[in-house]
């Protein structure tokens, strides 16, 4: 029987969302940072995204404010 709706496709909707609000960086690290970013992070209560970007903020905040 052939489908006569699109279905809606959750993973390509959060992809095209994605690609339109947000840019991405490709962090490269020291060997055995990754790890230690890791453990802070969840020690913060934060995923390692949350981690980074939250440091990045502190960094040109206090930069701006100098």
């Amino acid at each position: 029987m052939p489908k006569t709706k699109k279905e809606f496709d959750q993973v390509k909707y959060q992809n095209q969302f994605i690609n339109e609000k947000y840019d991405r960086i490709n962090l490269t690290v020291p060997k055995g940072d990754k790890a230690v970013i890791k453990e802070r992070a969840a020690a913060a209560g934060e995923s390692v995204n949350e981690y980074i970007n939250q440091a990045i903020k502190q960094r040109m905040e206090n930069a701006s404010n100098a």
